[in-house]
């Protein structure tokens, strides 16, 4: 389902920009627009990509709450830190004096591991 709500949004998406870069340019902003005899000149054209423009604007905002409603129902951790690592063997050192007594450690316990030097250390100055 999310695959399919991406592809017609990137779909929109392509559409839109299409759209909006085929409309005339009413204002003289970089002095390059507003020129007669342009090729989208007829006052018809000109609704008809404004109705376009409306019609795509509203499927992008539809697309894009759907996408955000897909993503918040679906079953993943809500936080890096409420994931478990991956189970290690033995029990995990705990560096705050055995607080840890269920056996499992958390993300934070492997990256205070992981932050530990390893290798020969260099003495303290005296």
């Amino acid at each position: 389902m999310e695959t399919v709500v991406i592809v017609i949004h990137l779909m929109v998406v392509l559409a839109l920009v299409l759209v909006v870069l085929l409309q005339r340019s009413e204002g003289g902003a970089l002095g390059i627009g507003g020129g007669g005899g342009g090729l989208m000149s007829s006052r018809g054209t000109a609704n008809i990509l404004t109705r376009a423009t409306a019609v795509l604007a509203a499927v992008f905002f539809v697309t894009s709450i759907a996408l955000s409603l897909i993503a918040k129902n679906q079953e993943s951790p809500a936080s890096i830190l409420d994931a478990t690592p991956a189970a290690t063997t033995g029990t995990p050192a705990t560096t705050d004096g055995g607080a840890d007594t269920d056996g499992a450690g958390g993300i934070l316990d492997s990256l205070k591991q992981q932050s530990q030097p390893s290798g020969p250390q260099v003495p303290a100055a005296q």
